[in-house]
C-alpha cells in the first residue's frame, strides 16, 4: 500500500434486454469521506417493473448504508418495501453491495443471488473467498479482501454469464472466461476501469448476437493513484497574499491550472518566468492559452471559465462529449473531467470591468462562476474544495 489512500474509480455499463426500453439493472455509487459504496441491483424480470425494483433496491441500500444502518436492517427494509409482483407473487431484486474503506483499501462484498465477483490482484485473476450467511431470512454470500493500487474488482448481474447460454453455444462465457478476458486485457495495456468494463460488455454482446436475452450489467472498481487538480484563479484580495498563493500552487501534488491574465502574471513574476502565448488556440470568443514553466494549463479567466461551465453543464445534462477543438475552454474542461478531486484557490480581488451590476459588490462574476463550476463538478462525482484568498 502507498502512504496516500488510493482512489476507487467506479465504472459500469449495461445491456438492455431485446425489446425493452428500460434496463432492469441499476448501479448506485456513493462516495463518503471514509468509504466508497457501490450497489448493483437486478430487478425481477425485465422492463419497467424490473427497472423500478432495481432502482428502489439500489437507492434504499445505498441511502441506509451511508447513514450507518446495519446490514440486517437494510435487508429487512428492502424486503418489506419492494412492491409485490402480481404475476409471480414475490417482491424481489438480486443485489451486490461493495464497501471499500479508504484508509487501507479493505473491502466487504455482499451478494444476494448474483454471480460471484472477479478480483484482479496486480492484473492476475483471483476468487474472492465467500461464505454463506442467513441475514433477516435471506441467504447472502459475504466476502472480504483488500484493494491495493492497481487492483480491480468486478461485479455483475446474471445477464452477463447468461449470454454463454444463448444461441452461440460454442462460445462458453462463464466466470472463468470472464475472468480470463479481464486478465488478458489488464496485462495487455494500461489499466482503466472503463476499458476493462467495456471489454466485458463487448464480449457479452457478441455472445448474445443480435438477441440480448437478459439485462446485463458489469461494474468495475479500480484502485489507483488519485488524480488531483488545483485551479488558481483571480488575484488574492490583498497583494501581500500573492507570493503565498504561488507557493501553494507550486507545492501542490497534482496537476496545476491557472485561469486569468493577471493571475498568470502573478505566477510568472513570482517564478521569474515569461509567459509564451499560443495564438493557435485563439478563437473569436475564447482568448488563447499561455505556456508557463511548472503550470500544466494557463488560460484567460472569466470568458474561459464561463464557456467551460457551459461545456460541463451540457456534459452533465446529456453526456455530451467535449468538442475536439483545441482551445482554452475545452482544455480546461478536459482537465476538470479527468480529475478525481479539484481544489480551487480563488482570489477575491474584483476586476470592475467584469463586475455584474446584478450581483452584490461583495460577489464577483469570478466567484459566481467558480461556485457554479464546483456545483457541477460535485454532481459529476468529483471531490471539490474552494478556498477564497
Amino acid at each position: 500500500m502507498t502512504d496516500a489512500p488510493a482512489f476507487y474509480d467506479v465504472f459500469f455499463e449495461s445491456l438492455t434486454r431485446q425489446g425493452e426500453e428500460l434496463c432492469g439493472d441499476q448501479v448506485k455509487t456513493v462516495r463518503l469521506p471514509r468509504e466508497t459504496l457501490v450497489v448493483l441491483a437486478d430487478g425481477l424480470g425485465s422492463g419497467v417493473k424490473a427497472s423500478i425494483l432495481a432502482r428502489l433496491t439500489s437507492v434504499i441500500v445505498a441511502t441506509m448504508l451511508r447513514h450507518g444502518v446495519s446490514l440486517r436492517e437494510v435487508i429487512e427494509t428492502v424486503s418489506s418495501t419492494l412492491p409485490v409482483c402480481r404475476e409471480r407473487g414475490v417482491a424481489y431484486a438480486a443485489f451486490t453491495i461493495v464497501r471499500i474503506r479508504h484508509a487501507d483499501g479493505r473491502f466487504q462484498i455482499v451478494g444476494s443471488d448474483t454471480p460471484p465477483p472477479v478480483l484482479l490482484k496486480q492484473s492476475r485473476r483471483e476468487h474472492v473467498p465467500m461464505t454463506a450467511e442467513i441475514v433477516a431470512g435471506k441467504r447472502l454470500e459475504i466476502g472480504e479482501g483488500v484493494l491495493a493500487p492497481g487492483d480491480f474488482l468486478g461485479v455483475m448481474s446474471d445477464g452477463v454469464p447468461y449470454a454463454g447460454r444463448g444461441h452461440l453455444m460454442n462460445l462458453k462465457w462463464g466466470w472463468d472466461e470472464i475472468a480470463a478476458s479481464l486478465e488478458a486485457s489488464a496485462l495487455s495495456r494500461s489499466l482503466s476501469a472503463e476499458r476493462l468494463v467495456k471489454g466485458v460488455i463487448r464480449e457479452t454482446r457478441l455472445r448474445y448476437g443480435n438477441d440480448v436475452g437478459d439485462d446485463a450489467t458489469f461494474a468495475g472498481i479500480l484502485a489507483r493513484t488519485p488524480r488531483r487538480l488545483m485551479v488558481f484563479t483571480g488575484p488574492p484580495k490583498e497583494k501581500a497574499g500573492d507570493p503565498l498563493a504561488v507557493r501553494r500552487l507550486m507545492a501542490f501534488d497534482g496537476r496545476r491550472v491557472v485561469c486569468g491574465g493577471t493571475t498568470g502574471n502573478i505566477v510568472a513574476d513570482d517564478l521569474g518566468e515569461v509567459i509564451a502565448t499560443d495564438e493557435s488556440t485563439a478563437r473569436e470568443d475564447i482568448p488563447p492559452i499561455g505556456e508557463l514553466r511548472g503550470v500544466d494549463l494557463l488560460t484567460e479567466g472569466i470568458l474561459t471559465l464561463a464557456r467551460t461551465l457551459r461545456l460541463l453543464g451540457d456534459h452533465l445534462r446529456d453526456g455530451r462529449r467535449l468538442p475536439t477543438d483545441r482551445n482554452g475552454a475545452n482544455l480546461l474542461a478536459e482537465e476538470l473531467l479527468r480529475s478525481d478531486s479539484v481544489f480551487f484557490l480563488a482570489g477575491e480581488s474584483t476586476n470592475p470591468y467584469y463586475q455584474n451590476p446584478l450581483l452584490p459588490k461583495s460577489v464577483s462574476i469570478r466567484q459566481s462562476l467558480v461556485t457554479q463550476l464546483a456545483d457541477v463538478l460535485v454532481r459529476l462525482g468529483k471531490a471539490v474544495q474552494i478556498e477564497w484568498c
